[in-house]
């Protein structure tokens, strides 16, 4: 899969594609992330990229002939690569605060694309025109405001590569993760067995692998309900984990 990140500090990318598994994905062929400049695609002596806004007001915006010039040779270089049809279909992903809010499921659904272009905001933001014309998904990674779409970016690459095929060794690790089966993940543990009074739970370390499956879904459970009550109403629920987790004082809103 190719990523293109399109962004006014490169550095602050490259810096974090260098280490651990994207690093390793990278190496291995199956991750490709290419960094572009926004000051490439400006044209005054001193690469501007940003302006104050019209009709006043603090802080400035990044200008939108950057970002059409820098997706324009983006396009340019894909359908070359892979045709004209992919260059005009290529998902351009703009990082800003409004847009849907990245989940799992999205995450999933990214995978699935060949070739992704991330546009990230600094500053104030992006210029509107970016978002109505160019921009054709906007995603927030929450509901609160960075100085830039850098780290929403990354977070993206992040979440959307650990699910391609072969960049994690294990390919129940993903499977298993927080929020892929609509829970949170069971408490886990590595050892000692014992350290500094606590114990891991003695059904981790009878070998029975039924117990386990059994008591690390009925964790899920109850970690769920105490931290991420709101992700119960719509996980797929049997009848006797909803008894359990009434009786543990969930309270389901009315249908």
């Amino acid at each position: 899969m190719l990523f293109h990140v399109v962004t006014l500090f490169p550095a602050m990318v490259e810096g974090a594609l260098g280490h651990s598994i994207l690093k390793r994905a990278q190496e291995a062929g199956l991750l490709q992330v290419r960094v572009h400049n926004l000051r490439d695609y400006t044209h005054d002596r001193h690469h501007v990229a940003d302006d104050a806004m019209y009709g006043g007001g603090a802080g400035m915006l990044l200008k939108a002939p950057t970002f059409f010039e820098a997706v324009d040779a983006i396009r340019a270089d894909t359908a070359q690569r892979r045709g004209q049809e992919a260059a005009q279909k290529l998902r351009v992903v703009l990082l800003a605060p409004g847009g849907r809010t990245l989940t799992q499921p999205v995450a999933e659904e990214l995978a699935r694309e060949e070739e992704l272009v991330l546009l990230c905001g600094h500053y104030e933001g992006v210029d509107s025109r970016v978002e109505q014309s160019l921009a054709t998904d906007v995603l927030s990674i929450g509901d609160y405001v960075l100085t830039g779409g850098e780290m929403p970016a990354l977070v993206v690459v992040d979440a959307v590569a650990r699910l391609l095929p072969g960049v994690l060794h294990d390919v129940n690790s993903a499977r298993d993760d927080s929020f892929t089966t609509g829970l949170l993940q069971e408490p886990q543990y590595t050892r000692p067995p014992e350290y500094r009074g606590m114990r891991v739970p003695d059904v981790l370390l009878s070998g029975d692998h039924e117990a386990v499956a059994r008591w690390r879904r009925r964790e899920a459970l109850l970690r769920t309900l105490r931290l991420r009550p709101d992700l119960l109403v719509l996980a797929d629920l049997t009848p006797a984990e909803r008894s359990l987790l009434k009786a543990m004082g969930w309270r389901p809103p009315n249908p």
